[in-house]
């Protein structure tokens, strides 16, 4: 069974910068996509970036320029990354990891990002 546990959220000012982390259980990850994805407040869960399990990365067009993103991932401990830079207060959201192989999807529990002064 896998488990994904995200971390790295908290509360930041508009322009600050944050890195979230995901920790991925069991033996599948280097061969997993690996997504981000965020839900505000009262809208639906959107894609933000995911990486394949060869590293080649895909971002939405809904995040590109409003602020600067890198997703990431480390395989040797089974860890994705999310960097996010010049924060604004519509980023504030859930963000979730997402593990995809074959017909097998994972969520993990979310991490709460709040962009305030």
């Amino acid at each position: 069974q896998v488990q994904l546990v995200e971390s790295g959220g908290g509360l930041v000012q508009p322009g600050g910068s944050l890195r979230l982390s995901c920790a991925a259980s069991g033996s599948i990850f280097s061969y997993s996509i690996m997504s981000w994805y965020r839900q505000a407040p009262g809208k639906q869960r959107e894609l933000v970036a995911s990486i394949s399990n060869g590293g080649r990365t895909t971002y939405v067009d809904s995040v590109k320029g409003r602020f600067t993103i890198s997703i990431s991932r480390d395989n040797a401990k089974n860890t994705v990354y999310l960097q996010m830079n010049s924060l604004k207060p519509d980023d504030t959201a859930v963000y979730y990891c997402r593990q995809d192989l074959d017909i097998r999807t994972y969520w993990g529990q979310g991490t709460q990002v709040t962009v305030s002064s």
